[in-house]
């Protein structure tokens, strides 16, 4: 059975976050169509990795047989979410953004699994081709066209980590306006907001299932 890698970021809890929402959606079809596969789930609002050490980027550019007792316990961190995600079938990450950019315990946890010459660097990756949706929520609007769109920093920086870096498939779920029921300067967008949450659950549930059958197959 295949299994899924999924990480949560908002610091909000499941009821107040978008993102959380969107993600829970995600996989409540997945799970009905893989009811004995496997999920990694990690919390990283709940759970952050530290950031990156000097020890530990050194090590990530040495051989394993090279390591010294110090180099192979500060990669150690990294060995285990690197070989999560190349444990995955499916990867799933909430990305809400904070001060036009991702949260920075997803950049931490970025700086670990990116290591050059095994999930990055290189032609083909460990995890290259792997299917991976991201849910990009935003309490306003940041589509082509809008007034601030030159600060969106989200979709177009995992666009390039997780793609063209680690070679991953990646495809963008973007429920927007989700601070319109709570920000009454935004009280004329409530509907447009509420649109596009739903279309955000449905496009999770639609591409679980897609991918669901893709591995059925």
């Amino acid at each position: 059975m295949p299994t899924l890698l999924h990480i949560d970021t908002s610091v909000s809890p499941l009821e107040s976050s978008a993102s959380r929402a969107v993600t829970a959606t995600f996989r409540k079809e997945w799970e009905a169509q893989h009811p004995n596969g496997t999920v990694i789930y990690r919390d990283l609002a709940a759970d952050p990795v530290p950031h990156l050490e000097g020890l530990a980027v050194a090590a990530g550019f040495t051989a394993p047989d090279q390591h010294t007792p110090e180099l192979r316990a500060a990669f150690a961190l990294r060995d285990t979410l690197a070989g999560e995600l190349e444990q995955a079938d499916a990867v799933l990450i909430a990305a809400p953004m904070y001060n036009f950019t991702i949260p920075s315990t997803l950049k931490a946890w970025l700086d670990h699994v990116i290591i050059m010459g095994r999930t990055a660097g290189a032609e083909q990756t460990t995890v290259s081709g792997t299917p991976t949706v991201v849910v990009a929520s935003r309490g306003g609007g940041y589509g082509p066209g809008t007034p601030r769109e030159s600060f969106e920093f989200v979709t177009n920086f995992l666009g390039k980590a997780l793609g063209d870096g680690l070679g991953l498939d990646v495809e963008f779920v973007v429920p927007e306006l989700t601070m319109a029921r709570s920000n009454p300067a935004m009280a004329d967008l409530v509907d447009v907001a509420d649109a596009s949450m739903a279309k955000a659950h449905e496009e999770a549930a639609a591409k679980a299932k897609a991918l669901a059958a893709r591995f059925a197959a």
